[in-house]
């Protein structure tokens, strides 16, 4: 089927009214979670195939995360769809107004390589319950993953969703359809061709970007413990994680103690050797090792001024980078764009206004972490710093909280999705005004104006208010 079939057919089922039902769209999340038990095994072996990721990882990071999600989802689908009431001005009454959820129509969400399955599905969960159906574009970059999902998803989701493979060319194929909402997870690069594209036919966008989410650390914290949170958060996937930390600043007091735990850390999480651990993932490609290898060579070298922790080996026959820990300067290679990949620069400043300082300089940030238990510098943080999401002592977890929307602002994104932000995110907003015809209050109103209705419109209506001066 051409990609305008494959378009043409979602927006088929969408107009003959199958998905409005609150049945169909449980029906449907139920299906996809029957999906991931039954295949479970298929998917696993996919993301080992593509990334190296472990079975554990592959369950807390990408099937359990979305098992999880369909049952919030499911539990809280029918209280989530009523409609919202509004107050009534005076001059209105008697009136009743509500705020209805109206599905979109066509949703495309185009996914990433490094979460593949969990980032393509987790929006398609808030697209369904939100009544619309999906074209589902998986990464090209993670093939094995690919071939999964076109595999199982229209078994399981016939007619609400519709997988595409394929690279650029059937990606811009897709976006030149008309379409109801365009949802993508990548960089900021492709995001902006994206939003072009969406342009043209005024498509609403979501766009979950990444850049930089870099750590605030002090002295005040429990090193060893924040040391093994902060490796956990970073060298899970291999770094290939848009919100892992990027980097780290600090003193050089609190980073000296830090650059004394990490190591442990890592080797707890990982053994001596993380080429022998089967926790520890691989880079994506050839080309995602080349420029990380690069970067890390660049920033080694005898003038670059830095100074390896630990980790450095690498190995491009089966693209392994080990986890490393190394100081830089701010004007390193590695403190130019986001890392992806695992390292992680550790940048002296001065103290926690400077740092506040270095990070409102740049983008702001999908995720920012403030490891510190001085109530002052976290007060700070909170108030005078932007970040997609703030966490004070622990980096990645704010994504497994359902209750909290995810999603960037500025360079590192527009809109937010989980739990009832995603059904916000694929539904209209319709406002619903219902007044009775009699008693007609609306009379007082309308015109000729005598001196009367001027008083009523003035006092009641739209009334002149003066504030009082503080």
């Amino acid at each position: 089927m051409s990609v305008q079939e494959t378009v043409a057919a979602a927006r088929t089922v969408f107009t003959s009214g199958t998905t409005k039902p609150l049945a169909w769209r449980l029906g449907q999340l139920k299906a996809m979670n029957q999906m991931l038990l039954d295949h479970g095994d298929d998917f696993t072996a996919a993301l080992a195939a593509d990334l190296g990721k472990h079975p554990a990882e592959a369950w807390l990071t990408e099937l359990g995360f979305l098992t999880a999600d369909i049952a919030h989802t499911v539990k809280h689908l029918e209280g989530w769809l009523r409609p919202r009431r509004a107050t009534v001005p005076l001059a209105l009454q008697p009136a009743r107004a509500t705020t209805v959820l109206d599905p979109l129509g066509v949703v495309l969400v185009i996914a990433p390589w490094n979460y593949p399955i969990q980032l393509l599905l987790a929006p398609i969960i808030g697209a369904l319950a939100a009544g619309n159906t999906v074209v589902g574009k998986p990464s090209e970059m993670a093939p094995a993953c690919s071939a999964a999902l076109a595999r199982w998803v229209p078994e399981y989701l016939d007619g609400a969703v519709s997988i595409v493979e394929g690279g650029v060319p059937e990606t811009t194929e897709l976006l030149e359809e008309r379409l109801d909402h365009i949802f993508y997870t990548g960089n900021g690069r492709v995001g902006r061709i994206v939003m072009a594209a969406a342009a043209k036919n005024l498509t609403p966008v979501t766009l979950e970007l990444g850049g930089k989410s870099p750590v605030y650390i002090d002295e005040t914290v429990d090193m060893v413990a924040a040391a093994r949170r902060i490796a956990w958060g970073k060298f899970m996937n291999a770094g290939q994680t848009c919100v892992a930390p990027d980097y780290v600043l600090g003193t050089d007091a609190a980073l000296a103690r830090l650059a004394k735990e990490l190591p442990e850390a890592i080797n707890d999480l990982y053994g001596p050797d993380p080429s022998h651990s089967l926790a520890y993932g691989r880079m994506i490609n050839d080309g995602a090792f080349a420029r990380i290898a690069g970067l890390l060579a660049s920033d080694l070298d005898d003038d670059a001024g830095s100074a390896l922790v630990s980790g450095g080996h690498t190995d491009a026959a089966t693209r392994y980078i080990e986890p490393t820990v190394l100081h830089v300067d701010a004007e390193a290679q590695l403190m130019v764009d986001e890392i992806f990949g695992p390292v992680l620069p550790l940048v002296t400043v001065g103290s926690a206004a400077e740092a506040i300082a270095y990070i409102n300089g740049r983008d702001k940030p999908l995720s920012l972490y403030v490891f510190s238990d001085d109530a002052g510098v976290r007060k700070d943080f909170t108030e005078q710093t932007s970040s997609g999401a703030l966490n004070f002592g622990v980096p990645v977890a704010h994504l497994s909280v359902p209750e909290l929307p995810f999603g960037g602002v500025g360079e590192s994104g527009m809109g937010r999705y989980h739990g009832q932000h995603s059904i916000d995110t694929f539904s209209h907003h319709k406002a619903v005004l219902d007044k009775p015809l009699s008693p007609d209050t609306l009379s007082l109103i309308y015109p000729p104006f005598g001196s009367v209705k001027k008083q009523i419109i003035k006092r009641f209506v739209a009334p002149a208010r003066k504030f009082r001066k503080d």
